[in-house]
């Protein structure tokens, strides 16, 4: 089964930086858009920045200029680079992967189908 990890969360001041990965392992035939998604307290998940396989990005308005999302295709890695941090960027920053990949089947068969995968996410707190 195809499961994905995020890591490199944690406290900064405003106006600070952070970077975020997130690797995708198992059985993977093919990686399709990545993604990073946000949940603050009280509030709804929002989309904040996508790549496609062959490197398009798109970016919710309130990171444009601030955020950047990049892709390693050899080693299933998306980043996210966070510059000028605000407060408001605090939240649990979840990895989305739009994969088609292998699972082993309680029957021990083999499936082969394409979903999305999350991560567990990683916290980001922008405080001074």
């Amino acid at each position: 089964q195809v499961q994905v990890a995020e890591s490199g969360g944690g406290l900064v001041e405003p106006g600070g930086s952070l970077r975020l990965s997130c690797t995708a392992s198992g059985t993977i035939f093919h990686i399709y858009n990545m993604g990073w998604y946000r949940q603050a307290p009280g509030k709804q998940r929002e989309m904040v920045a996508s790549v496609s396989s062959s490197g398009t990005a798109n970016y919710t308005d309130s990171v444009k200029g601030r955020f950047t999302i990049s892709r390693d295709n050899a080693k299933n890695t998306v980043y996210l680079q966070m510059n000028n941090l605000y407060a408001e960027d605090t939240a649990v920053y979840l990895c989305s992967v739009d994969v088609t990949g292998a699972t082993r089947t309680s029957a021990g068969s083999t499936e082969i189908s394409r979903d999305i995968r999350w991560g567990q996410g990683t916290q980001v707190t922008v405080s001074s």
